[in-house]
């Protein structure tokens, strides 16, 4: 039996965390929608068109309720449901063009949010914050989960973030001290790195626009950027996965949370440049759906290089 005490600690974190995210408000992040609404639709946002039964899984809702929501979600023309080709019994739901919005907003809304709550912190007290709350979702996260997800969860223990003062320029400079160790690139490799990150911040839309950076234990170990080529056209940059966190599928995450960024905000296709030596992001990009569409031969950053475009239709 737990200590009475603890008992006490614990629920008054929940009465005040409850309060600073704003859980009991009836519109969630001052929007028009409710928090179970926006649970939902972040769930097919980031789903691969998912049934209605691995929705109520991963959120834990009763089902009466969630048949309920996703009705109401058809009525306003936010949701679409498809009959799956292999059980008649179950439909795959995927956001409309109006649902997409509705993602891209709440997305927006939460980022502006969770910013300015880190923002009120120093750089030191963020990093306590983000580790105390990793600390949290290890150990109640595995309390009741079976051996082989236990493994899963283990083998991604990372989590992804916006950015914070100073991860721009980290990002410049791991890219350069990285691909000079590995590849032997050198200028004007770092220049083009600042160029990229430069456009981002100066010309920065945060409806179509994002960066992510991958944190393990309180460390950067991984980034990516979407940054708008077009109206209708996405591009993918800056993947960068640490030596320490290679193989724990950082990358493919990554890459998968910028496409399915790229997919709600409504472009229909997304491009990258790379290099034919960049053997693992290849890797990466393949398992996406990208597709080499371009190669040249050059002399790039002081070596002789295979240039690629890959692109993939959204």
């Amino acid at each position: 039996m737990a200590d009475p005490e603890r008992v006490a600690a614990a629920r008054r974190f929940n009465r005040f965390y409850t309060r600073q995210i704003g859980v009991l408000r009836k519109n969630f992040l001052d929007s028009p929608y409710s928090l179970g609404e926006a649970r939902v639709i972040y769930e097919i946002a980031n789903g691969t068109s998912p049934t209605a039964s691995e929705i109520g899984r991963a959120l834990d809702l009763d089902a009466g309720y969630l048949s309920r929501l996703l009705r109401n979600f058809e009525k306003r023309g936010l949701v679409a449901r498809k009959v799956s080709a292999k059980d008649a019994r179950q439909s795959h739901v995927a956001l409309s063009a109006r649902g997409r919005k509705a993602f891209v907003l709440l997305d927006a809304l939460s980022q502006r949010d969770i910013g300015a709550m880190l923002d009120r912190l120093k750089p030191a007290e963020q990093t306590r914050l983000i580790a105390a709350m990793q600390t949290i979702e290890s150990l109640l996260g595995g309390a009741h989960e079976t051996k082989q997800q236990k493994t899963k969860q283990q083998s991604r223990s990372y989590t992804l973030r916006a950015p914070l003062p100073g991860d721009l320029g980290w990002i410049v400079q791991r890219h350069a001290e990285l691909y000079a160790q590995e590849y032997q690139w050198t200028e004007p490799f770092e220049g083009v790195c600042a160029q990229i990150v430069a456009d981002f911040c100066n010309n920065f839309d945060p409806e179509r626009e994002r960066c992510w950076i991958g944190e393990m234990d309180g460390e950067k170990v991984g980034c990516v950027f979407v940054a708008k080529d077009s109206d209708e056209v996405a591009r993918l940059r800056l993947l960068l996965v640490e030596p320490k966190a290679r193989g724990l599928g950082l990358g493919t995450r990554l890459t998968e949370e910028a496409v399915r960024f790229a997919r709600a905000a409504g472009y229909k296709k997304m491009t990258l440049w790379t290099h034919s030596v960049l053997k693992a992001a290849r890797h990466i990009y393949q398992k996406a759906g990208f597709k080499l569409t371009r190669s040249e031969k050059r002399t790039s950053f002081g070596q002789p290089v295979v240039s690629e475009h890959w692109d993939m239709e959204l």
